[in-house]
């Protein structure tokens, strides 16, 4: 693996744990603050942050198919894992053993 994928790799790591602690700000924050506090538009904002983060996620999954390359399971797991509070966290791990094992 060249040092463009392992640096690729650690940016799909990087936008996956940032795209948790958005999930983690729209249930965690956003969503008590709609229910509880009457404040909807916090909804609004971070779910719309949220849902462009999952996307740019799941763009960088496809190109790593493509790029790194890396395998079509390992990605559909990591966009399933997004799907999920706390799953990029989880699925950080493989993908850190997969970018220790190759530097």
């Amino acid at each position: 693996m060249t040092t463009r994928d392992l640096t690729f790799l650690n940016r799909l790591r990087l936008l996956g744990t940032v795209e948790g602690i958005s999930t983690l700000i729209l249930f965690g924050v956003a969503m008590p603050l709609k229910y509880f506090a009457g404040m909807p538009m916090a909804v609004r904002i971070a779910g719309s942050v949220h849902g462009f983060l999952f996307v740019c996620l799941t763009v960088m999954f496809v190109l790593a198919v493509k790029k790194v390359p890396l395998a079509k399971g390992l990605a559909v797991a990591g966009i399933i894992a997004a799907v999920f509070p706390f799953g990029p966290f989880v699925f950080d791990r493989w993908l850190a053993n997969i970018t220790e094992s190759e530097a």
